[in-house]
C-alpha cells in the first residue's frame, strides 16, 4: 500500500522474531501435511468405509469450526504466543499417541475417534493464535511482505507435503504381520508430524512479542456480545451478506468431494498412498502457482470481482465434471492441477479483499465467520459425501458436485447481485456497484 514502506527480503529475514516465526511455521506446515494424507489412508485401510471416513473428518473439523470465535477471544486475552504453545503441546502429545498406537497395532477406531477429537478442538485455537501472532512481534508495516511469504510457503508445503507423506508410506508401509495396511509407513508420518510440533514449539519459544497494544478487550468482555454485533455487520453489509452466502453454497458442494473421494480415487485409479499423495501434490502445486499469478497481476479481473469469482468457479465446476471418469494418475494430476490454479488465485483474491473490504474494528470477526463457513460446512459436507458413497458410483458423485456448482454459478449470476460486487468497499445497507 502506498506510504507503507516494503522491507526487503534480506531486511525481512534479519529480524531475529521473523526467523523464528517462518522457520517454525516451515516445519509445522510440511508437518501438517503428513498426516492430512495420513489420517484419511489409515481410516480407509482400518474399514474400507467412506462413511467412518467422513464421520471422523466431521469429528475432527466440527469443533474446530464450533470453537474458533471462542479461540479468538483467548487470543486477545492472553497472547497469540501462549496460546499457540499450549496448541503446539498439545498436539505433540496426541499425535505421537496416535503414532504408538499405529506401530503397535493397538489402534482401535474409537481411539482415532478420540484423538480426532481432541486434535480438531486444539486447532480450534491454533488457527487464530497463529494468524494474529505476526502484528506482535514484527513492524506492521513489514506484514504485506511476511504474510505474503508465509502464505508461498503454506502452499509450497501442500505441494511437497503430500508427494513426501505418500512416498513415505508407500516405501515404509508393510506387509504381512500387520493388521492394518501400511501401518508402518501411517505410524511413521504421524510420528513425523508430532516431531514438527515439539521442534516449531521450540522455535516459537525464541521469539520475542512486542509489549501488549494498548485498549485491549477488558477479560470481563462478553464474547457472544462480540460475536452478535459482528454477524450483525457482516448481515448489513449487502456484498458480505451475497458473498458469504455463495460460499456457503460452494463449500457444501465442493468440501466434501475433495475431502472424501479423492482419497476413494486414487485407490480405484493408482498405486493406493503414492497416487493419493501424488493427486494431492498436485492440486497443491496448482495452488501456488494460482498463489504466484495472484502476487504478479494482483488486479486481474473479468470485468469485476464479483465476475471474476463466478466465471472462475464456474470453471473449476466443469473440470470437477470428468474427475470421477478418469482410467490414470496422470489425467486426475493435471485436472486438480488447473482447479488448483483457479482456487489458489480466488483465495489471495478474495483474502485481501475481505482485508480491505470490512472495517477495521469488524475485521477480525469478518474473517472468522469467513473461515467459519469452510471450517463449519466442510465437515456436513464429509459426512454427507461418504454416506452418498455408499450409494452412488465415485463419477456420478464427480459429475454431480461439478454441475451443481456450475448451476449455483448460474443462479448466482442471474438472480443475484453477486456479479455487480466490485473490490470497492460499500458500506452497511449500500447496494454494490
Amino acid at each position: 500500500m502506498a506510504g507503507n514502506p516494503v522491507p526487503k527480503r534480506g531486511a525481512l529475514f534479519g529480524d531475529r522474531n521473523f526467523r523464528w516465526v517462518f522457520s517454525g511455521a516451515l516445519i509445522s506446515m510440511l508437518g501438517d501435511q503428513f498426516s492430512l494424507i495420513a489420517l484419511p489412508w489409515l481410516v480407509l485401510q482400518m474399514t474400507g468405509d467412506t462413511l467412518v471416513l467422513g464421520t471422523v473428518l466431521a469429528i475432527m473439523s466440527i469443533p474446530r469450526a464450533l470453537f474458533i470465535l471462542v479461540g479468538g477471544a483467548l487470543v486477545d486475552r492472553y497472547s497469540p504466543k501462549r496460546v499457540l504453545m499450549l496448541t503446539k503441546h498439545v498436539n505433540t502429545v496426541l499425535l505421537a499417541v496416535l503414532a504408538a498406537l499405529v506401530l503397535s497395532g493397538h489402534l482401535t477406531l474409537w481411539a482415532v475417534y478420540a484423538l480426532a477429537l481432541g486434535i480438531g478442538l486444539a486447532t480450534a485455537f491454533s488457527i487464530p493464535a497463529g494468524t494474529s501472532l505476526l502484528p506482535h512481534v514484527i513492524p506492521r508495516e513489514w506484514l504485506p511482505a511476511a504474510n505474503g511469504i508465509q502464505m508461498g510457503v503454506r502452499q509450497l508445503s501442500m505441494f511437497a507435503g503430500p508427494l513426501l507423506a505418500g512416498l513415505l508410506i508407500a516405501l515404509f508401509g508393510d506387509s504381512t504381520a500387520a493388521t492394518i495396511k501400511d501401518a508402518r509407513g501411517i505410524g511413521m508420518a504421524f510420528a513425523l508430524d508430532a516431531l514438527t510440533f515439539a521442534v516449531s514449539a521450540w522455535t516459537l519459544s525464541q521469539v520475542r512479542p512486542h509489549a501488549k497494544p494498548a485498549g485491549t478487550a477488558p477479560a470481563a468482555t462478553s464474547v457472544w456480545k462480540s460475536v452478535a454485533e459482528g454477524l450483525r455487520y457482516c448481515w448489513n453489509d449487502d456484498s458480505l451478506r451475497i458473498c458469504f452466502s455463495y460460499w456457503a453454497a460452494v463449500a457444501l458442494l465442493i468440501s466434501g468431494p475433495v475431502q472424501v473421494a479423492v482419497p476413494v480415487l486414487a485407490d480405484h485409479v493408482g498405486s493406493g498412498a503414492a497416487a493419493f499423495g501424488a493427486l494431492a501434490g498436485a492440486h497443491g502445486a496448482g495452488t501456488l502457482l494460482g498463489v504466484v499469478v495472484t502476487s504478479i497481476r494482483p488486479q486481474l479481473r473479468f470485468g469485476n470481482l464479483g465476475k471474476t469469482i463466478l466465471l472462475l468457479d464456474g470453471v473449476i465446476g466443469l473440470l470437477f465434471i470428468p474427475l470421477g471418469l478418469i482410467s490414470a494418475t496422470w489425467q486426475g494430476m493435471l485436472l486438480l492441477l488447473v482447479i488448483g490454479v483457479l482456487g489458489g488465485f480466488l483465495q489471495v483474491t478474495i483474502y485481501t479483499w475481505l482485508q480491505r473490504h470490512a472495517a477495521p474494528a469488524m475485521l477480525g470477526r469478518t474473517m472468522a465467520l469467513f473461515m467459519f463457513i469452510f471450517m463449519g460446512l466442510a465437515p456436513m459436507s464429509s459426512a454427507v459425501t461418504g454416506w452418498l458413497m455408499r450409494f452412488v458410483p465415485l463419477e456420478q458423485l464427480f459429475a454431480a458436485s461439478g454441475v451443481m456448482l456450475f448451476a449455483i454459478v448460474v443462479i448466482a449470476w442471474t438472480t443475484s447481485r453477486m456479479r455487480a460486487v466490485s473490490d470497492g468497499r460499500t458500506e452497511p445497507g449500500m447496494t454494490p456497484s
